[in-house]
């Protein structure tokens, strides 16, 4: 099925270049999670504009407010971005991968796939080194803050909102 159908214009691209690859890499985003406190991160526009676009506008519309985290491995990651729970839900379309030079080193946030180019709002950020991740998943954005309440998450916490 190629190529993907993105349902954007080639005056959508054009603008996305203009906002998020020719514009300043200093867009951030808080994750307010219930009980565990906030997580800072600075996303990663220049390296992956198309999926910070999306990430941003699922943002905007409060699309992962409320949602619980579906995914916790300890010592690997946690995962957000499906409404249903259940880790096969997603937005209704997809986006195609950013493979970038990024490295899930530290806490960085990726996005989930279940194959090339089927990303959407399923999420991830690594709670530590993965090697094996990197050049196979979108690196779209790093925690900057404490690492305190990303590392004290379970699965079915809540995410209270995510905000610009």
């Amino acid at each position: 099925k190629w190529p993907i159908d993105t349902r954007l214009t080639l005056d959508d691209y054009r603008t996305l270049v203009r906002t998020y690859l020719l514009g300043p890499d200093t867009l951030h985003v808080t994750i307010d999670v219930e009980g565990r406190g906030t997580i800072e991160v600075q996303l990663l526009s220049h390296e992956a504009p198309l999926t910070v676009a999306n990430f941003l506008r699922l943002v905007d519309r409060h699309y992962f407010d409320n949602n619980r985290w579906h995914r916790v491995v300890p010592n690997f990651v946690v995962q957000d971005g499906d409404k249903t729970g259940t880790g096969n839900g997603g937005p209704g379309w997809s986006i195609r991968d950013e493979i970038n030079r990024e490295r899930y080193s530290l806490p960085m946030l990726g996005m989930a796939l279940s194959g090339p180019d089927t990303g959407g709002s399923q999420w991830f950020i690594n709670l530590s080194e993965q090697p094996h991740l990197d050049g196979q998943y979108t690196i779209f954005g790093k925690v900057t803050g404490s690492y305190v309440g990303l590392a004290r998450i379970v699965q079915g916490d809540v995410i209270r909102s995510i905000h610009r």
